[in-house]
């Protein structure tokens, strides 16, 4: 007769402190964002200013300046970056997109909050999806619209 394996299960290691279970409490204010094919959820809560994008810290996620700057613009436009605390969760795209699919969410997220932004905000363009997209490849090209190399003989 065959014996049952038992598996001993270890203790749960200690939960540490993430950014991400420091934000799950609380009221917040939640918006979209999206630039071509990256779409940013943002959680706005009242608070000191973190700014976490996918459970790390802003200058951890956008290694690069410019991209870190785009993604507070909104912030720093309507002069509220110790005001709010941020948390983003940001999917697909490339840096550069994430970065402004997060600045898009983040202003949404303000508007929402306070509709005097809106006009400051507007004027920035932090309201306007960027709708350039790549396009689709056409039958018959190489890319959307590079023809084959042309062969004399």
């Amino acid at each position: 007769m065959p014996t049952k394996k038992t598996t001993t299960t270890k203790p749960a290691a200690e939960a540490k402190e993430t950014p991400k279970a420091k934000k799950a409490s609380g009221k917040y204010i939640f918006a979209v964002g999206r630039r071509k094919t990256a779409t940013a959820k943002v959680k706005l809560f009242d608070g000191s200013g973190d700014f976490i994008v996918n459970d790390r810290k802003l200058d951890q996620y956008f290694p690069y300046l410019p991209w870190q700057k785009n993604a507070v613009a909104a912030l720093a436009a309507t002069g509220m970056e110790k005001n709010y605390d941020v948390a983003v969760r940001v999917l697909g795209g490339g840096l550069s997109a994430q970065s402004a699919a997060v600045a898009h969410g983040v202003a949404r997220a303000l508007v929402t909050k306070d509709e005097g932004f809106k006009k400051v905000l507007r004027g920035y363009g932090l309201l306007t999806r960027d709708p350039r997209m790549k396009e689709r490849k056409k039958p018959g090209l190489k890319r959307a619209r590079r023809a084959p190399q042309w062969s004399k003989r």
